[in-house]
C-alpha cells in the first residue's frame, strides 16, 4: 500500500471516529458523570499507552536518549503555553479553537507513523501504525461527543454543535498528511517529533483527562483508564 493511501485512511478513520462521537449531541443532551468518567479515563489509558508503545520507544531506538528527553519536554510546553492562553478566553470560539489545536498533535503523530513505516531503518511498522490510529480513533468518539456536548450546554444549537465537533477533527488528516509530504525534508528529526507529540499527548491527560475522570467519588474512571492503556498496548503488540 502507498504510504499516502495508508496515511490517508489511518487519519480519515480517526476523523470518522470524532464525527461519530459528535452525533451525539442529537440524542442525548449531557452525559452523566459515571459515564464521563468512564469515557475520559478510557481515553487517557490509550493515549498514555500509544505515547509510550507507539512514540517514545521508537524514538528511543532511533535516536539518543538525551533529544527523546528534551523533545517530549517541549511538547509539553507548548501544550502549556497553549492552555495558558486559552485559560483566558471564554468565548466559544477561543473554546473550539483550544480543542482543534489539541487535535493537531495526534493527527501529526499518524503521519509521522505512516512515513516511518516506510522507511528500511525504521522500527515503526505499517501494522503498529494502523494499532496507533485504532487507538486514537477509539478515544475520539468520547472526545467528539465532549466537544459537542459542552458547545451544547454553552448555548449552541444542535445542529452547529454537531458541526463545531465534527470541524474539530479535521485537522487530523490535514495535518497527518501534510507530516507524509514533508518526511523526507524532516527524516533526520523524526524521533524528535514522536517525542515531541508523545510530550503533548502526556500534557493534555495528565492537565485535563485525568483530573476530570476522577471529579465523583468513583474508582471508574481509574478502571477505565486501565482497560484503555491495556487494550491499546495489546492492539500495539498483537499488530507490531
Amino acid at each position: 500500500m502507498n504510504v499516502y493511501i495508508l496515511a490517508l485512511l489511518a487519519t480519515l478513520l480517526m476523523f470518522a471516529a470524532t464525527l461519530i462521537g459528535s452525533l451525539f449531541v442529537f440524542f442525548i443532551r449531557k452525559l452523566s458523570p459515571h459515564v464521563e468518567q468512564v469515557c475520559l479515563g478510557l481515553a487517557s489509558g490509550i493515549m498514555i499507552a500509544a505515547s509510550i508503545f507507539s512514540l517514545l520507544l521508537p524514538a528511543l531506538e532511533d535516536t539518543n536518549c538525551l533529544l527523546v528527553i528534551i523533545s517530549f519536554l517541549l511538547g509539553g510546553l507548548f501544550l502549556w503555553i497553549l492552555d495558558t492562553f486559552f485559560s483566558f478566553q471564554e468565548n466559544h470560539s477561543f473554546f473550539f479553537l483550544a480543542v482543534t489545536l489539541h487535535n493537531i498533535p495526534e493527527g501529526m503523530i499518524v503521519g509521522l507513523a505512516c512515513a516511518l513505516a516506510y522507511q528500511s531503518n525504521s522500527t515503526v511498522t505499517i501494522a503498529s501504525t494502523i494499532a496507533l490510529a485504532i487507538g486514537i480513533a477509539i478515544q475520539n468518539i468520547p472526545e467528539g461527543m465532549a466537544v459537542s456536548l459542552t458547545l451544547l450546554e454553552q448555548g449552541k444549537s444542535k445542529k452547529k454543535s454537531f458541526w463545531y465537533g465534527a470541524i474539530s477533527g479535521i485537522v487530523e488528516p490535514i495535518f497527518g498528511m501534510l507530516m507524509v509530504f514533508l518526511s523526507t525534508l524532516l527524516k533526520p528529526w523524526m524521533p524528535c517529533f514522536l517525542s515531541l507529540a508523545a510530550g503533548t499527548m502526556f500534557y493534555v491527560v495528565v492537565d485535563e483527562l485525568i483530573p476530570q475522570s476522577k471529579r465523583e467519588n468513583s474508582s471508574s474512571g481509574v478502571v477505565s483508564f486501565m482497560l484503555g492503556f491495556v487494550l491499546m498496548m495489546y492492539l500495539d503488540i498483537i499488530l507490531g
